[in-house]
């Protein structure tokens, strides 16, 4: 009887193939092609004095931005 008594969990539902596999590699690629972009643009137009600090600094800046608008997904 006390066996009979046990409530049994459902278990949650397994991720589809999709959220698994496909979103993350979408996502990494998304993300690297963005502080690759950002990385191009910042020394693009370099103005002499900046030397490492304004490549850093633009990444810095994309990493921040990106946290901010997509940190609560």
């Amino acid at each position: 009887q006390a066996v009979m008594d046990v409530e049994a969990k459902a278990e949650p539902p397994r991720p589809s193939w999709y959220e698994r596999h496909v979103q993350p590699c979408v996502a990494e690629l998304l993300g690297t092609a963005l502080f690759i972009f950002i990385g191009c643009l910042s020394v693009v137009e370099d103005s002499g004095g900046t030397g490492r600090l304004q490549p850093a600094l633009a990444h810095g800046l994309a990493l921040g931005v990106t946290v901010a608008v997509l940190g609560d997904i």
